[in-house]
């Protein structure tokens, strides 16, 4: 880790903590002792920090679709600047997990406790739970309001990749948000299928497959929700194929703009100014009658 912050009042309970983590300790002095107040808020300001800067890019993304700028230079741009740095300004569609949620609200909690004002991270939060129904929204618009009996492939189900934690993640509130408006769901990720199971076990509307291309079949649309390794490289030619329609909703802005529109997609990132606009054809709809369960396939 990049430091072990201890926090102790007691001389020897310090000695014992300081010999307890030596095998982590061994190459650099990593262990911080401070008082026991200064240690959990230091806890807890480290993870709002990190959530900070999401929403913060997040926030630039947004500004950069309606100003026509693309949002992945100005990242790289801002980046570039040492006191800035590439971490965690990668704009998406929210932050999820059991951390940084839970220790902003947290955190809001005590600062109104302590009749500080909060405002800093009731924005971040808030900016978060937006960027979570962004990809809805523009599911939704893009479908004119009418999503009933449409199918779509979903990409990516964890809060993040290399976990199963499903804990606050965007996905589900993705997932809740097309069922209620009357559509179904092919989904896959690599790690989640057993807690997605195990949370949506009972749905007839959702359908889980054993790889991503076969969630393609036909599907209105595919949607990425994670940034798992295994969907940055997909082949594009067979996505096209598969589809119903050649309609991309990127969530992680994996892919390239420009080679999505030779392709002939279109493609929705996020915030990014040079997004593909190309008509797609329309297909006759049947209603809505869900008659499939939510087991892997």
């Amino acid at each position: 880790p990049d430091r072990i912050v201890i926090g102790c009042d007691n001389d020897a309970v310090r000695k014992v903590m300081r010999e307890l983590y030596a095998p982590f300790n061994r190459n650099h002095d990593r262990i911080m002792f401070m008082d026991l107040r200064s240690a959990e808020l230091t806890k807890y300001a480290a993870n709002c920090m990190l959530a900070t800067k999401i929403s913060f890019i997040n926030q630039i993304a947004e500004l950069a679709e309606h100003l026509g700028a693309d949002v992945e230079s100005v990242r790289l741009g801002i980046g570039a600047d040492s006191r800035i740095g590439y971490d965690f300004i990668y704009p998406g569609c929210g932050y999820g997990g059991s951390c940084f949620g839970k220790d902003i609200r947290a955190l809001i909690h005590s600062a109104k406790e302590a009749n500080c004002s909060n405002d800093l991270l009731s924005v971040v939060e808030a900016i978060n739970e937006r960027q979570k129904n962004k990809l809805f929204e523009r599911v939704n618009a893009f479908y004119q309001g009418d999503l009933r009996g449409k199918t779509f492939a979903l990409w990516g189900l964890a809060f993040k990749p290399n976990t199963d934690d499903m804990r606050d993640a965007p996905s589900r509130v993705l997932m809740e948000a097309l069922w209620d408006a009357g559509a179904t769901i092919r989904a896959f990720d690599p790690e989640a299928m057993q807690e997605t199971q195990r949370i949506y076990g009972h749905r007839k509307d959702l359908i889980l497959m054993g790889t991503p291309e076969s969630t393609l079949n036909d599907a209105d649309a595919l949607i990425i929700c994670t940034e798992w390794q295994q969907f940055k490289a997909p082949d594009f030619e067979l996505i096209q194929q598969r589809l119903g329609a050649p309609v991309i909703f990127d969530g992680r802005n994996l892919y390239d703009t420009e080679r999505l529109a030779k392709h002939g997609f279109h493609y929705f990132p996020i915030g990014r100014g040079e997004s593909c606009d190309l008509p797609i054809p329309q297909k006759q709809w049947m209603p809505y009658t869900p008659q499939v369960s939510s087991q892997v396939v």
